[in-house]
């Protein structure tokens, strides 16, 4: 038996063929075009989104060397929060919001002073935030009322592809708690969207991850080369969808995902909320994923070599200025580097920035200073999780953790055991797993027939360079804490007169 895991991110949705031992078979990719018709506004239209995932899933099985009707289940994992809505008839309502949209912030800043937001963390187990459905749909109530009025079905990203499958509307136990679920109980509550001022709010019925929830419709099938009938199963978000296909969903563990999000997250056996992550359901009822996360990660990273390091050359940017990091990690440096360019955990107004910079020094010190950045923004994610959860090793995945140079400074940077493993789509096999489980192939999502040990490095601290990781990031936190009056002025000055 085959199993198809569908991810889609904010650019790219993917189509992800495995066999039953969790061998990639077949690979497609396609880029999802992101429309910013005003600033703090990304959306994408979901029809083109539906037949870029199609077409993907096409190519996947005719590259795949095996006939259709071998896949035995399919899932879908896609970004969390922002906002796909269908009207009372099963149409898409205007464009797909993503998680990047920053429309609401203003609402959520609004919600942190008058006192909604500490209520909606006691009963949802998180803060309201500018991307999330609870702030995006208060913001179409009162800048959209036409198109707010005539919402019948509020959906995630996953669910719109899953709804395109086999027509069933609905959603799995992880995206529910974006916003409306009781942290307590894992189901959502009537009270809930009256706390955002959205009494009567149409919310989807909820399945389990592995829950088989439809099957591929004739159309669908049409679109995507699926066989019609194949089980599909209600997949997951694709920050939990990642943390199970790299191994790290499990308590004592924290998983990490270097991307455009910072995300930094770990499993508890109890609801335990605070400020400063999400306490949202985990892939089975009694389980809770403590997520604390930013968009400052590796996306920093992508923006310095699109920016600085465009010189000709058949070697990739990222391979090219690998040398130049080491030799920057080898020599004392005064640089370092705020990760801010597109958010972080300190405001919207927070941005980025080089401190300490030395005529003397070259871009290898400014590629460190981005590194540690990046790295330092997980750790300030990871050390609040740690309060809350006191997780032993951590498990890393996204593109750069594939230098082993990276994967040693974040060992270093937070001073546990680091492991990285081979998986190429960690959030397609996550899903995978979900559909395999769900048709009987595996005994539950958690059951993942590889052997972990075999294609997993792990990098452990090195207590000298540990010491001297500290000490900058004490710097660097100080450096955020002096900024923060600052932030606000420096941010007025686009405006303009």
């Amino acid at each position: 038996m085959l199993i198809l895991g569908i991810d889609n991110g904010l650019t790219v949705t993917k189509a992800v063929i495995f066999d039953a031992t969790g061998r990639v078979l077949a690979t497609a990719r396609r880029r999802v075009a992101q429309v910013m018709p005003q600033p703090r506004h990304v959306e994408r239209d979901m029809e083109d989104l539906w037949r870029q995932t199609a077409a993907a899933v096409a190519e996947a099985i005719a590259a795949c060397g095996r006939p259709a009707r071998d896949i035995g289940a399919v899932a879908a994992t896609a970004h969390g929060d922002g906002l796909y809505l269908l009207d009372r008839a099963g149409a898409p309502l205007g464009p797909g919001i993503l998680s990047l949209d920053s429309r609401a912030g203003g609402i959520a800043d609004a919600w942190a002073a008058d006192g909604t937001a500490p209520r909606a963390l006691a009963r949802t187990g998180q803060m309201p935030h500018a991307s999330a459905p609870s702030a995006i749909l208060a913001w179409l109530r009162d800048h959209d009322p036409a198109r707010f009025a005539a919402i019948g079905h509020v959906l995630a990203c996953k669910d719109w592809l899953t709804y395109r499958l086999t027509g069933r509307i609905g959603t799995d136990l992880t995206e529910a708690s974006t916003a409306f679920t009781d942290v307590a109980t894992q189901g959502f509550a009537p009270d809930i969207p009256g706390i955002f001022g959205l009494p009567g709010l149409p919310l989807p019925d909820i399945a389990l991850p592995d829950q088989v929830v439809g099957h591929v419709t004739a159309d669908a099938a049409a679109l995507t080369g699926l066989a019609v009938g194949t089980p599909v199963v209600a997949g997951l978000h694709d920050v939990t969808a990642s943390a199970l296909g790299s191994g790290g969903y499990g308590q004592g563990c924290v998983a990490i995902v270097a991307g455009t999000y910072s995300i930094n997250e770990t499993v508890t056996d109890r609801p335990l909320s605070d400020p400063r992550w999400f306490c949202r359901n985990g892939i089975a009822r009694g389980e809770w994923n403590a997520m604390s996360i930013s968009p400052a990660s590796a996306a920093n990273y992508d923006w310095f070599l699109d920016s600085l390091c465009r010189e000709g050359s058949d070697q990739p940017a990222h391979l090219r200025v690998i040398p130049e990091i080491e030799a920057a990690l080898a020599r004392p440096s005064s640089a370092l580097f705020h990760p801010y360019l597109f958010g972080s955990p300190h405001g919207a107004q927070a941005s980025a920035g080089f401190f300490g910079l030395r005529g003397w020094q070259d871009r290898g010190d400014m590629l460190r200073a981005v590194i540690e950045g990046i790295a330092f923004n997980h750790r300030h994610h990871v050390d609040a999780l740690c309060d809350g959860f006191a997780p032993r090793a951590a498990r890393l995945t996204g593109g750069i953790s594939r230098a082993p140079v990276f994967a040693q400074l974040f060992a270093d940077v937070l001073d546990m055991p680091v492991t990285v493993s081979a998986t190429e789509e960690a959030a397609a096999w996550g899903a995978a797993l979900c559909a395999g489980a769900g048709v009987g192939l595996f005994a539950s999502p958690r059951h993942d027939p590889r052997d972990m040990g075999a294609i997993s490095t792990t990098h452990h601290p090195d207590p000298v360079r540990a010491a001297e990781m500290a000490r900058r990031y004490a710097v660097f936190t100080d450096i955020a804490a002096a900024m923060a009056p600052l932030w606000p002025r420096i941010e007025a000055l686009q405006d303009i007169p």
